[in-house]
């Protein structure tokens, strides 16, 4: 059985990504809001909702049970003023939570994350079985040599 730890992070959340955009809704005010504190501008992907969605998602499963204010230090970023010129060393800032909240509540209306009270989100057995078969779809659709000693 293949599981989240036996394919390539970026291909795995790009599959996952494709499906969710059948299963979940994208909230009108995505295309406008920035993705933290630190960025000067919002993210320029057509389907970023999706895919922050299923990198989140990704995230939850590896690191249950995991709250929004963990999952906002590690989508964070240095916050260095304007692009045009940096006044001072950058520091860190947490990614929009927001967000997060958002992409983490459709999930939890699909049925792939539940809340485990007192401790965060956690991935429900149907958000492991999900992720096992997307995860099996594209081990087997790699055609990198390196990962053959996995097979």
């Amino acid at each position: 059985m293949v599981t989240i730890y036996d394919v390539p992070a970026d291909d795995l959340i790009e599959a996952v990504a494709a499906r969710l955009e059948d299963r979940i809704d994208e909230p009108d005010w995505v295309e406008f809001t920035k993705s933290g504190a630190g960025k000067e501008l919002p993210p320029e992907q057509e389907d970023f909702w999706y895919v922050r969605s299923a990198s989140l998602l990704r995230k939850v499963a590896q690191n249950e049970p995991v709250g929004i204010e963990r999952l906002a230090t590690e989508y964070g970023s240095k916050k260095r003023g304007s692009n045009r010129y940096s006044v001072r060393p950058g520091e860190h800032e947490g990614g929009s939570r927001k967000l997060i909240r958002s992409a983490l509540q459709a999930l939890e209306d699909d049925g792939l994350v539940t809340i485990a009270s007192g401790e965060g989100r956690r991935v429900s057995d149907e958000g492991e079985a999900f992720l096992s078969e997307v995860a099996t779809e594209v081990f087997e659709d790699l055609d990198r040599p390196e990962l053959e000693r996995y097979a």
